[in-house]
């Protein structure tokens, strides 16, 4: 419920040649105010004086002026809009209540050509209208960024999952060099103790050993060295392995992408530019239709006696025909040519003319739809783009180290002969020492010294393995908080898509539940329950086939014999169309709690309602709006409660 009514001082509000309405001051006091009386009061010309300075662009100017103006003084403050005439259009300027009236318009601007109304009548997807207060983009772009979060997240798994699957073959071998050492160690033990034993009985010969075990430590340190660098080109061979296969998938990738030409992105710019230029013709054919749909609707509607008496040759019969013809209900005469038209055709050419400025926001709606699609399109080709580049990059860079690696491999591997040659000689060298009496200890000592080679390089071994798997562990922990991170996008994607359904469903209930509300106020006999149905449907949006909801309006009726049937929209009659569509519009205005925001609600061409139950409408609705401005044919004004303040004449 509005809290601010108990408050406010009234509103007071000034127009100039706006509509029909070449100067007006009107104030309104807080509650419900009737507008009544006969046709010529420009009634609807006030209402949409008062839309315009609330923000909404659907007022006219007065047909003879260029330029307008509403002011509105509510609660202390003072709101104001000006109109002007441009071209074959009416621009609008200033500082209006609300910067943005879109819900307004739909929801608490009921006049006879609101978007609601219409779109009931016309038994439209009513999704767009309901859904439109709410912004899905921001939820839409979230999905998109989580799902791509999601797929960084997979990748990198993978790879730490490929790791998982070595470390068992690590483990092992560690085991495997662990026992090596074990037996080396325990040998070489054997070996020493032997020797130890043997050197008791050689002592003479100590010249001749000490020449060779000079000689065998320097065949040690160059086996050493060729160990070391043999596991150095292992190495390298394993980084230049990894980085051929890293270069494999990068230049697949790579080719699979393919680079942006760079006139794309600059067509697709060009095209939303187009499409642009088509919106703003649209705007422009929209609002100049508006301005003929206002102007000939005040002129069936309301008293245009002063203008057509202008355009007629003055007379001395007081019974005249043009008097004739304006005194004619079912008669007016065009202010073109001055002719006898049957209002009943201008009134049907005007809504043709409605129909098709609906046509036209239609088409409007339709090309900001695909305007968007576009940019989505020239998003994911600058991203394509991006990607390329850094692909382009880090080729790039794979295929420098490459050369670098390999240039490494290549030196090392002459280090390795040279080496291996050193070798070759030590060892012929040491097989010129060693004597035939002397030939056991000599082979034990080249054996002691080769086993304790060998345990220095499965130690080495040892280490080296430890740390791999170290470091496997290591980001192995990290695959952890990737599996929570990934969880953690998995609920935040199932929550960012069933929020938009979420929402859809919560506004179908609300409104459902608002419309069964009214529909109870107003006791029609034979509309048992209106209501919405959500259903789903797989259309095409770009290049791809996504599932779309459709609202679609169902009418359940009742039969003098008390059956019940469904029913849908097309088959009700003109007035239940009318009812069922200002049913729909009042709902909006509760659930979105237009009450809140706007202070005022206005409502117009009601007919479609008798006087009984508009009464207990204005009763009802008057609990929720500040201003409730409601235009009446004096027949169902009287109806209503004497205390209403009303308007008779503007």
């Amino acid at each position: 419920m509005s809290q601010q009514s108990s408050e406010s001082q009234g509103a007071q509000i000034e127009i100039e040649n706006v509509g029909g309405i070449d100067r007006a001051e009107v104030d309104f006091a807080p509650g419900v105010t009737i507008l009544t009386g006969r046709n010529a009061t420009n009634r609807t010309s006030l209402l949409q004086a008062i839309m315009s300075v609330l923000g909404s662009d659907t007022a006219t100017l007065k047909g003879d002026s260029d330029q307008g103006s509403v002011e509105l003084e509510i609660d202390g403050e003072t709101f104001s809009r000006k109109l002007s005439r441009q071209n074959s259009h009416v621009e609008l300027s200033g500082n209006p209540y609300l910067d943005d009236a879109n819900v307004a318009d739909l929801f608490a601007f009921l006049l006879e050509a609101n978007e609601c109304r219409r779109a009931v009548r016309r038994g439209d997807d009513l999704r767009e209208i309901i859904m439109r207060p709410v912004d899905t983009e921001e939820i839409e772009r979230e999905i998109r960024e989580a799902e791509r979060n999601k797929e960084r997240i997979d990748e990198r798994l993978s790879k730490l999952d490929d790791l998982a699957d070595e470390m068992p073959k690590l483990e092992e071998e560690k085991q495997e060099i662990q026992e090596n050492i074990q037996e080396r160690k325990d040998e070489l033990k054997i070996k020493k103790k032997e020797i130890a034993e043997l050197d008791k009985e050689v002592a003479e010969s100590k010249k001749e050993n000490e020449e060779l075990e000079a000689k065998m430590s320097e065949v040690q340190e160059v086996r050493a060295d060729i160990n070391s660098i043999g596991h150095d080109i292992d190495s390298e061979m394993d980084s230049i392995e990894a980085l051929e296969t890293e270069y494999d998938e990068k230049q697949a990738a790579f080719e699979n992408l393919k680079s942006v030409p760079a006139d794309k992105t600059d067509s697709l710019d060009q095209q939303m530019q187009r499409m642009r230029g088509q919106v703003d013709e649209l705007n422009q054919t929209i609002n100049e239709l508006q301005s003929i749909i206002q102007f000939n609707d005040d002129f069936v509607n309301q008293d245009q006696q002063g203008i057509i008496g202008e355009l007629e040759p003055s007379t001395t019969d007081d019974g005249s025909v043009t008097d004739d013809l304006l005194a004619s209900d079912r008669h007016i005469i065009c202010w073109t040519c001055g002719t006898e038209v049957e209002k009943e055709q201008i009134e049907s050419n005007i809504e043709k003319l409605r129909s098709l400025r609906q046509e036209k926001v239609q088409r409007r709606q339709s090309i900001n739809q695909e305007i968007r699609e576009l940019q989505n399109e020239v998003d994911e080709l600058e991203q394509q783009q991006q990607r390329y580049n850094e692909l382009d990059r880090e080729l790039t860079h794979i295929e420098k180290e490459l050369v670098e690696r390999k240039d490494r491999v290549e030196s090392l591997q002459t280090r390795k002969a040279e080496l291996e040659e050193k070798k070759s000689e030590l060892e012929s060298d040491i097989e010129a020492l060693q004597k035939e009496d002397h030939s056991e200890i000599l082979q034990k000592q080249e054996r002691k010294n080769y086993l304790q080679f060998e345990l220095d390089e499965l130690k080495t071994k040892l280490e080296a393995t430890k740390e791999e798997i170290q470091d496997i562990q290591t980001k192995l922990g990290e695959r952890e908080e990737l599996k929570d991170q990934r969880q953690e996008v998995i609920e935040k994607l199932g929550e960012l898509r069933n929020r938009v359904e979420n929402i859809q469903i919560e506004s179908i209930e609300t409104f459902n539940d608002q419309m069964e509300t009214i529909l109870d106020l107003l006791d029609y006999e034979n509309l048992e329950r209106i209501w919405i149905e959500r259903t789903e449907k797989t259309v095409r949006e770009g290049r791809r086939k996504v599932d779309r909801g459709y609202f679609n309006l169902h009418i359940v009726r009742s039969t003098e014999s008390g059956s019940i049937y469904e029913d849908t929209v097309d088959h009700l009659s003109e007035s239940e169309r009318e009812v069922t569509g200002i049913i729909f519009a009042l709902a909006g205005y509760l659930v979105h709690n237009v009450y809140e925001t706007v202070p005022f609600m206005l409502i117009d061409s009601i007919e479609a309602i008798d006087a009984q139950r508009i009464s207990r409408l204005v009763t009802y609705l008057e609990g929720y709006s500040d201003y409730l401005v409601i235009a009446l044919l004096e027949e169902d004004a009287a109806s209503l409660d004497g205390d209403y303040d009303q308007i008779t004449n503007i």
